[in-house]
């Protein structure tokens, strides 16, 4: 039998050290179908358009053709945020994580209303249906039968 040291008082008061743990296997990573990766592709696309505007809002502020430079600079804050969300759902789309597929999915129906809102209400085809398109591809792509299977084996 092993003989045990005495304790001390700080380790009769608090307890002592746990004991270190062992070291953890890394587990394998999923590789992403190919319709999953093709709709993180569209989805970075979307993001870099957003950032692209993004910059677009802050030169004709600086530039000075916004009426109201407060609402202008607003504009730009949530062109950026919404290009950062988009590019970490992309992101994890492509690493098949389980918290990106919702959120995407949710923005690209929001996505569709205001492409299917601009190209029939307001007129602007040339913006509505770039919209529609990329907005029915990416919700096209997450659902296919490899997609859901992806996201369900998880």
């Amino acid at each position: 039998m092993t003989e045990q040291k005495p304790r001390g008082l700080a380790d009769r008061l608090f307890g002592a050290a746990a004991p270190a743990p062992a070291p953890r296997v890394p587990a394998p990573r999923p590789v992403a179908p190919t319709s999953v990766r093709r709709a993180a592709a569209v989805v970075a696309l979307e993001a870099g358009g957003l950032a692209g505007l993004a910059v677009l809002l802050l030169w004709l502020t600086v530039d000075g053709e916004a009426d109201s430079t407060s609402r202008a600079l607003a504009e730009v804050v949530l062109a950026v945020l919404a290009a950062a969300f988009l590019g970490a759902g992309a992101a994890g789309l492509r690493r098949l994580a389980g918290w990106a597929r919702g959120p995407v999915i949710a923005v690209q129906i929001l996505v569709g209303v205001s492409g299917f809102i601009a190209a029939f209400q307001a007129g602007r085809p040339d913006i509505g249906v770039p919209l529609l398109v990329l907005a029915g591809a990416v919700l096209y792509l997450l659902m296919t039968p490899e997609a859901r299977l992806a996201y369900l084996d998880r």
